[in-house]
């Protein structure tokens, strides 16, 4: 898995406080960014904060570009929409000759299952390309009878192929995406998805996005995390038992 910081609103932190400085003072919109040195823009944000007042953070927004994550990641990761943005590489557009695929620790951990994993992703890999081959013979003639050059027919065969084929790839395909959050989406992510409870391959990334973010933004994230960070545990009987261990892990990451 790489996960990477790649655009971000410029001095997040400092945009925030203005926000905060406009809805808490009488100061017009052409003194909003006066006078906001680190020391203030420390004090407005901690404020904010701590108060849990979230909508000025909606101001800016962090861009990141993940590989080496399998479609079970993508599949939860796009349920989060409001204040998201996605572009994902496209298996209709996109022939895969020798796809990547991501083995769940737990199975790498044993030969026997890691050697089975590995066979089914092999044989899939195998169909994939015999049925290319099949429907794509199949749809290039007939985009020639219907007098398509040969160049386009080509194309258009390819194109079309794949995009059936594609469907007997499994769920640790790998694959790539691009996403776009803002600050509050954010940390509605962390809170659901640093959790112990969330599928390990996400709350992986997770935990390294919150790295990353803070390193840019730390007032900001200060207190990011999953939930049981700033109260108790919302799990109730399914609550994984650990929150001072995991209190103590994101407090210091």
């Amino acid at each position: 898995m790489k996960v990477e910081l790649i655009r971000y609103t410029p001095e997040p932190e400092k945009l925030i406080a203005a926000a905060a400085k406009l809805c808490y003072s009488k100061v017009g919109i052409d003194e909003i960014m006066e006078g906001l040195d680190e020391e203030k823009v420390s004090r407005f944000l901690n404020m904010l904060m701590d108060l849990g007042h979230e909508s000025p953070i909606e101001h800016v927004s962090f861009t990141f570009a993940v590989e080496g994550v399998s479609r079970v990641l993508t599949h939860q990761l796009v349920r989060h929409r409001i204040g998201c943005s996605y572009s994902q590489q496209s298996q209709r557009y996109v022939k895969l000759d020798q796809f990547e695929y991501v083995i769940p620790p737990q199975i790498a951990a044993i030969e026997e299952a890691r050697e089975l994993f590995v066979k089914a992703m092999e044989e899939d890999q195998k169909v994939y390309d015999k049925l290319v081959e099949i429907l794509y013979k199949q749809n290039y003639d007939k985009y020639i009878r219907e007098g398509q050059p040969e160049k386009k027919a080509a194309q258009m065969a390819e194109k079309v192929s794949i995009e059936d084929a594609r469907y007997v790839f499994p769920n640790a395909c790998e694959t790539k995406i691009l996403f776009t959050m803002s600050a509050r989406a954010l940390l509605n992510f962390f809170r659901m998805r640093c959790c112990e409870r969330a599928q390990w391959e996400i709350r992986d990334m997770a935990t390294e996005m919150l790295k990353k973010v803070r390193e840019v933004a730390p007032i900001l994230f200060k207190n990011a995390g999953p939930s049981c960070l700033n109260g108790p545990c919302p799990e109730g009987n399914m609550s994984c038992g650990k929150m001072l261990e995991i209190r103590e892990k994101f407090r210091s990451l």
